[in-house]
């Protein structure tokens, strides 16, 4: 492209060229003129001289060549007397370097013109060598003629040094009018071209591009407010970005799902947790339907209703979403516009499956406590008031009844004593008091306590364990760990069965597992079992003064110390529970809200 200052200097040039060529044709015409004018009046007036001073009075023919030649060289000229027949009376001679016929024919052509037309004072060129003056002689009755030739090349001279002056000063005005006009033009265009190219930074989306400011003109004026409008361009952009990064931020992390339908019932927006949640990719959002994007009845219902209606709407719907159910609050609302325009709807997915689970936790635990207190509390009285009533006066009778209200007792203490423990580990701000220890002799320590137990059944339990395992552990919290683990593996072991207990190491963890050949656990009940009150045989947990919290309590204990829990069975084949505890708790494990 070619630049503005370019072609306004070209422009310029070629008007100051034409400018000065007509100037000095005009120029050039005028000397001319006045030069001819000049050499006319010149030769008029050596004519006149010559005949004043030379032939006035006299005879051509008394008029010596001598003169004649003498008048020819001071005046370099050629002078010729003719009579009236056209004869030629007295010359000086033709000019050596030109063409003597020519200038005898024009001499004859001239004296034989005037003999006609008796014209006086005329000057004749002949062609481009020689010009011609002549002039009758006074007092000549026969009409003599003196005829006065100059050679043209002193003509030619005077041109040339006319348009050598004028060619020299015309070039050197149009040299300094170039170097003035390219200053000038560069001086005002500059601002223009910077202001220009700033225009199109702008136009690009630079808005950090700036102009020079550097005086206090037109230009200046126009550098100066693409300044003040690139400012506001950059002021407006980054505060546009700011915002457009804060709300993408906003809805991009919301925990909970966010989708906008337009007035013609697209999906124009969604965020991240509306994604996860029905396991949409973003890419397909583009140019669909909302029941495209969402095939639930419940949702495009809910949908059909805000558009018919425009009201906010509340409601709790329950979605299947690959293998689970989970619970929604959708709340939608239409978007109306500043004059009552129909923009579309926003509906909001707020993910209460957790608060529906504890809701329901809390049920369960409610009854289940209620269920496990009573059977207990049921007994005592029952066994009381029996003995009460008279039993107590037979001795084995009594003995009989105390004996199960002991056993009774110590089954709501360990009920009571379990809530207790559960309770003050999921109370927040819950501490493990932790030192390094070897776990195998933990383990040690847990076997001598289960095989002293007056109970124990004829069951084998062996200890693999290799070189020191150690761990930063809570001591007594880990020995109620696996006393429960390797006691349910013991119990749940029918008479000459066995259970095993490995220890093994890796590079930043301690892994125990507990092995049995009993009973087993069923697939679909593995999941459950560490629920609180849960029991796989429930008739055989109880009558062994299970209270169903052993597991719920194990798992709780080993998050806290930031280890992992995980269970294989198969049904009377036996189980395998495998603990992976760290070596080094993990600093957060015990601030976690249980």
């Amino acid at each position: 492209m070619i630049r503005f200052r370019s072609r306004l200097l070209f422009a310029l040039i070629m008007l100051i060229i034409v400018v000065l060529v007509c100037l000095g044709v005009l120029l050039g015409q005028m000397f001319k003129s006045y030069y001819l004018q000049s050499f006319n009046n010149r030769i008029e007036k050596e004519a006149k001289l010559v005949v004043n001073e030379v032939i006035t009075g006299r005879q051509p023919e008394a008029v010596s060549n001598e003169q004649i030649e003498e008048i020819s060289r001071l005046l370099d000229i050629r002078v010729t007397i003719t009579g009236a027949d056209g004869r030629i009376i007295k010359d000086s001679g033709p000019f050596s370097d030109i063409d003597e016929e020519k200038q005898s024919s024009a001499i004859s052509g001239i004296t034989k013109d005037w003999s006609s037309s008796r014209e006086e004072n005329t000057l004749m060129k002949n062609g481009s060598d020689v010009v011609y003056y002549w002039q009758p002689l006074e007092g000549d009755e026969d009409s003599s003629l003196l005829i006065l030739s100059s050679r043209v090349d002193i003509l030619i001279a005077g041109y040339k040094q006319i348009w050598t002056v004028l060619s020299i000063s015309l070039g050197l005005a149009l040299v300094v009018i170039i170097m003035l006009g390219t200053r000038i033009t560069s001086r005002y265009t500059k601002p223009i071209d910077s202001a220009t190219q700033v225009a199109m930074e702008l136009a690009k989306g630079n808005y950090r591009a700036r102009t020079y400011e550097d005086r206090m003109d037109e230009t200046s004026m126009l550098s100066t407010s693409i300044n003040i409008l690139a400012r506001n361009l950059q002021d407006m952009t980054s505060a546009q970005e700011i915002q457009q990064n804060r709300l993408t931020t906003l809805i991009e992390n919301m925990g909970s799902g966010l989708l906008l339908i337009d007035h013609r019932g697209y999906a124009v927006l969604t965020n991240k947790a509306f994604n996860e949640f029905f396991a949409i990719d973003s890419d397909r959002t583009n140019n669909k339907r909302y029941y495209d994007l969402i095939t639930f009845p419940e949702v495009n219902k809910l949908v059909e209703e805000i558009f018919m209606t425009e009201q906010k709407i509340r409601k709790q719907l329950l979605l299947p979403l690959k293998i689970e159910r989970r619970h929604f609050e959708v709340y939608g609302a239409p978007i109306i516009g500043m004059k009552e325009e129909w923009k579309g709807i926003v509906l909001v997915f707020h993910d209460i499956t957790e608060l529906k689970k504890l809701e329901q936790m809390r049920k369960d635990f409610v009854a289940n406590v209620s269920h496990e207190l009573r059977t207990p509390i049921t007994s005592i009285k029952g066994f009381s008031e029996t003995l009460l009533d008279g039993a107590m006066e037979d001795k084995e009778t009594l003995e009989m009844f105390l004996n199960i209200i002991l056993r009774e007792s110590d089954r709501l203490q360990s009920l009571i004593t379990d809530l207790l423990d559960l309770s003050k580990m999921e109370k927040q701000g819950f501490e493990l008091n932790a030192a390094e220890a070897d776990i195998g002799d933990i383990l040690e320590e847990v076997k001598a306590i289960l095989e002293n137990k007056p109970d124990k059944k004829d069951v084998q339990l062996t200890l693999h364990r290799g070189e020191a395992a150690m761990a930063e552990v809570d001591s007594y919290r880990i020995k109620q760990v696996f006393i429960n683990l390797i006691g349910n593996a013991l119990t749940y072991t029918p008479k000459g069965g066995e259970v095993s207990v490995y220890i093994s190491r890796t590079a930043s963890s301690v892994v125990i597992e507990v092995r049995d050949n009993g009973i087993g656990i069923e697939e679909k009940e593995i999941p459950r079992i560490f629920e609180r009150f849960y029991r796989v045989d429930k008739a055989r947990s109880r009558d062994s003064g299970g209270t169903g919290l052993g597991l719920a309590i194990v798992k709780h204990l080993i998050e806290a110390h930031g280890g992992t829990i995980e269970v294989e069975s198969k049904v009377k084949e036996g189980t395998a529970f495998t603990v992976t505890l760290p070596k080094k708790i993990p600093v957060d494990s015990w601030e976690k809200d249980y």
